[in-house]
């Protein structure tokens, strides 16, 4: 998270780099920082960058420790480290740093931060391990920063933003848009009911075995294996079926926080070798996003609405015919306030050109690393605001449409400011169509879509997402609606 520092986790003993050294000698039983330098070594090998950065980083910690980088900076600002450092280091301290920073360098390399890459082997040359090979890595690493990126893997668009934004009406937006591209779609839901399962509506090339639904958890956190094992499904079937995908698209919940995701591009070796980031798109709900970043929450957990405005590369500003011209202004002004530089596109009704959010190539690693340094650690939490809820209702029968219509209107208008959220597909008493309705806090909307199908039984499934929800009283309030 950017809202707090990332605890990575205990290192227990950290010698000396030097075997003349007293302290070396007093803990010489445990060679921390070589036996991690080792490790990561092994892990470039065998390409398995992530795992290598976790043995390099805590490798780097223990020994910045040992020679007086009390702040950090032989990690997060190695061009400062070697400013501050290089003339109170021994020549056996140059030749370790020099190779640590080199092998960081490589490991970066492989994940695609260039930019860092070059800075690491910018401080390995600084320190006195100038050579033909260093240079040629970091004129390749400048290189490849500046130039535009190879897409030889399957490009993954994460569609994010807060409860009720507009995500999944921008999915079918895209879905349906006549682009020819075969896409995969991961879409995951945190109410206890599952319903966007019913709104997403398949494009040409896009049939039902190309969508996975997640709906038993956050995939930022609980079920974040759930969409390794769904990515890496998706991939070989498309291989087998001799269908290669052209993109993937992932719909987080409303409610996650977007960096464990992208995190998992890099975090699985064979998610990391065909898939990469094309780029995080956050719908943005002009009406109430203000309202959501400003939020308080207990100690400890994240504002979702900040995350998912700082890790965004392109931002919908979604709603826009519900707030004036100058409400849109602060809005953005807001927005910049959190991501300074992120291209804002103003929509309604998630309307926007596809050559805004599919093949950007705006995902930026080296973007992230400035942004949040732990990106990358494998230690970090996610943690839910637990006042935050879902209530979920899945009930045969019909109901009576002007006593729904009541109850809903006196919900909304009593308990709309802690119900961020509803959602649902109803039996409506003499409707043959499925009745389909939203809600986000006080602003609700409802329409009739597709038929109910001949034989098909008639449920009404619906779901409720906010603070401090009274379950009892959301059943009960429904049930007095059936007919």
């Amino acid at each position: 998270s950017i809202n707090c520092l990332l605890q990575r986790r205990p290192r227990e003993c950290l010698p000396a780099p030097c075997s003349g050294h007293p302290q070396w000698q007093a803990m010489e039983a445990e060679p921390t920082w070589d036996a991690q330098l080792a490790s990561a070594a092994e892990a470039l090998k065998e390409s398995k960058f992530f795992d290598g950065v976790q043995f390099i980083n805590s490798c780097m910690e223990a020994y910045g420790k040992l020679v007086g980088d009390e702040d950090g900076k032989l990690i997060k600002d190695p061009t400062a480290f070697v400013a501050d450092h290089s003339g109170k280091l021994s020549a056996d301290q140059k030749a370790q740093l020099t190779k640590m920073y080199e092998v960081r360098g490589d490991i970066i390399t492989g994940l695609g931060a260039h930019k860092r890459a070059a800075a690491d082997f910018a401080a390995a040359q600084a320190l006195g391990g100038a050579s033909d090979g260093l240079a040629a890595k970091q004129k390749s690493a400048e290189e490849a920063a500046k130039g535009p990126k190879k897409l030889d893997k399957i490009p993954v668009t994460v569609i994010t933003g807060f409860l009720g934004a507009g995500k999944t009406t921008l999915l079918n937006r895209i879905l349906k848009e006549n682009h020819g591209k075969r896409i995969a779609v991961i879409e995951n839901e945190f109410g206890e009911v599952g319903i966007d399962d019913s709104l997403i509506e398949a494009g040409p090339l896009t049939t039902e075995e190309n969508i996975v639904e997640m709906n038993n958890g956050c995939i930022c956190c609980t079920v974040r294996g759930d969409l390794i094992m769904g990515l890496k499904k998706m991939v070989k079937n498309a291989q087998k079926n001799n269908k290669p995908l052209d993109a993937v698209i992932i719909e987080t919940t409303g409610l996650a926080d977007p960096a464990p995701v992208a995190q998992t591009f890099f975090a699985d070796d064979f998610v990391q070798q065909k898939l990469c980031l094309d780029g995080i798109l956050t719908v943005a709900d002009a009406k109430h996003l203000i309202m959501h970043l400003d939020e308080e929450k207990p100690e400890g957990v994240e504002n979702e609405a900040v995350e998912q405005v700082a890790f965004a590369d392109r931002i919908l500003l979604n709603k826009c015919d519900l707030v004036s011209e100058a409400d849109l202004d602060e809005v953005e002004r807001r927005i910049r306030m959190i991501n300074e530089g992120v291209q804002i596109k103003r929509c309604k009704y998630s309307e926007v050109d596809m050559d805004f959010i599919l093949g950007i190539k705006a995902f930026s690693l080296d973007k992230i690393l400035e942004m949040d340094d732990g990106f990358l650690s494998d230690s970090a939490e996610h943690q839910h605001d637990e006042r935050v809820s879902s209530v979920g209702i899945n009930i045969k029968g019909e109901v009576d449409q002007q006593k729904l219509n009541d109850w809903i209107g006196w919900l909304l208008k009593e308990k709309g400011i802690d119900i961020f959220r509803t959602k649902g597909v109803l039996a409506v008493k003499g409707m043959p169509q499925k009745f389909v309705f939203q809600a986000v806090h006080m602003a609700f909307s409802g329409a009739p879509q597709r038929d109910w199908a001949t034989g098909e039984e008639r449920v009404c499934k619906l779901t409720f997402i906010g603070k401090n929800l009274d379950r009892e009283e959301l059943v009960g309030g429904f049930n007095k609606c059936l007919v």
